[in-house]
């Protein structure tokens, strides 16, 4: 029995030895639990910020590309517009010119058909001298 109080007694002093540095030790390795989680938590965060800055960075630059084709969309039709104006200018002066040949070939008709009209008269008049004349010499 002494040899068992004996035991327990020096379990007991080895006990209150050790415990402290057991109990420091289980504290430091508590706190470097927290820390690790701590950093974990950090590193969870910069991520996240990370994603979200991604996330804005990339709704940005789709707001850009949708301006970017309203843009271009607004710029072809303008220039469709300018095509449009072209065509029919070009139409006008098409049917203008037209116009103008039309007039130009009628004065052509209206100037032949006067000449036309001399030359026939020249003709009758060149008829009606030649049978004066044979008149009168068959008279005279």
């Amino acid at each position: 029995m002494k040899r068992q109080l004996l035991t327990a007694l020096a379990l007991t002093a080895a006990t209150f030895t050790i415990a402290p540095f057991a109990n420091a030790a289980e504290t430091k390795a508590v706190e470097d639990i927290q820390s690790t989680r701590l950093e974990f938590l950090s590193s969870q965060s910069k991520a996240i910020e990370d994603i979200q800055s991604a996330r804005l960075e990339f709704l940005s630059n789709q707001t850009k590309a949708v301006e970017n084709v309203q843009l271009t969309r607004l710029e072809f039709l303008d220039n469709q517009s300018k095509a449009v104006d072209d065509v029919q200018a070009t139409r006008l002066e098409f049917l203008n010119n037209q116009t103008k040949a039309v007039d130009d070939v009628q004065a052509t008709r209206l100037e032949f058909l006067d000449n036309q009209s001399k030359a026939i008269e020249n003709v009758q008049q060149s008829r009606l001298e030649g049978l004066d004349a044979r008149s009168k010499s068959t008279l005279g």
